[in-house]
């Protein structure tokens, strides 16, 4: 082994190595698990009955069957592991059961950290959220020092991945080998469900969107995002934060981005926030008071929407290497993967398959 390169030594480390990854069936733990596995590591997969699996279909990925709110399954899957990447979460701004929110994202990372502190796992990569990092209200970039105020946290999501967050922080003063990435808002492909953001992109290639807001995002590759875990596995530091993050845009512009890989026209009328807001109280109130369905306008992403949530990735750059690849790629990889598997032109529920 003396005469191997560096790139073979650690190639042969990672081909040792075990992780196991929580929410693999979703956007960001799928793009994830494939990198890893890509990239020689033993990859399992806490995986719940019934899940749709296609994140990991054509891969070697083992799927452990279990739940992040089940302990003794979190202990089988654990079980010989030197890492944990904790991606599951319930990433919706609205659910029939909000309580179920809290219990998916506050007490199913304690569970995690827990087991895997009691796995006496290595290291531990919790995926958080930008929602916890503070924006300031002078329109600077927020960074991971920024303080986050409580009228920022808009809906069960947000205050529900704040205090997982802090859940982790804490876990981390007692022992817990855990580092935290926020990620900012993913585009590529593998977007399953999908997103919020993947949502934005495929209601554009429906041609559903008439309009826009004035408002801000930061958009990154999820390739990129996929990269961050795992460099902060290798080189971040238990305890600390890691925006993973790219591209600060208004969404003008990245309707513009769209438009220029597609063809397809983008909206040209800007509409009054305070109009977006009316319209989408009135709508939940009859899609979700009265219908129990999903509202076309979530109240939780608009009223957040006020503020562009611009932020700096400036400590996973310098300090974990975090790549920042052309955000346009990413949109046409997202958009030409929507198109493949046959979600554009069908329903959400139906492309779900």
């Amino acid at each position: 082994m003396a005469d191997w390169t560096k790139a073979e030594r650690v190639e042969a480390e990672r081909a040792r190595m075990r992780a196991l990854v929580t929410g693999a069936t979703g956007f960001v733990g799928g793009n994830l698990a494939r990198e890893l596995w890509n990239r020689g590591y033993e990859v399992r997969a806490l995986t719940r009955p019934g899940s749709n699996t296609l994140t990991m279909d054509g891969t070697g990925i083992r799927r452990v069957e279990g739940d992040i709110l089940d302990r003794e399954s979190l202990r089988r899957g654990m079980l010989g592991c030197d890492a944990v990447f904790h991606c599951a979460a319930a990433y919706t701004f609205w659910s029939k059961d909000p309580a179920g929110v809290r219990r998916a994202n506050v007490e199913g990372t304690v569970n995690v950290l827990e087991s895997a502190r009691d796995a006496d796992v290595d290291r531990v990569v919790y995926t958080s959220t930008v929602s916890t990092i503070g924006i300031p209200e002078e329109g600077t970039l927020g960074d991971e020092s920024t303080e986050l105020t409580p009228h920022r946290l808009h809906g069960h999501y947000k205050q529900s991945k704040f205090e997982a967050e802090q859940e982790a922080l804490r876990l981390a003063e007692e022992g817990v080998p855990v580092v935290v990435v926020n990620p900012t808002a993913p585009v590529g492909p593998w977007d399953v469900k999908p997103t919020p953001t993947g949502k934005i992109i495929l209601d554009f290639l429906r041609r559903r969107i008439p309009a826009y807001l004035a408002t801000g995002l930061n958009l990154v590759d999820v390739a990129d995002v996929s990269a961050g875990h795992i460099l902060a596995l290798e080189r971040g530091e238990v305890g600390q934060r890691y925006i993973l993050g790219n591209r600060n845009v208004t969404l003008k512009e990245m309707f513009l981005m769209l438009s220029g890989i597609t063809g397809l026209p983008a909206p040209r009328l800007r509409l009054p926030y305070w109009l977006v807001v009316g319209a989408g109280y009135a709508e939940q109130a009859v899609s979700a008071g009265l219908l129990r369905k999903e509202p076309r306008i979530p109240v939780e992403g608009v009223l957040a929407s006020k503020q562009p949530a611009w932020v700096s990735s400036k400590r996973a750059i310098t300090e974990l290497g975090l790549p920042q690849s052309p955000v346009e790629g990413a949109l046409e990889r997202a958009a030409e993967w929507f198109a493949a598997h046959g979600y554009v032109g069908q329903s959400k529920e139906r492309a779900r398959g």
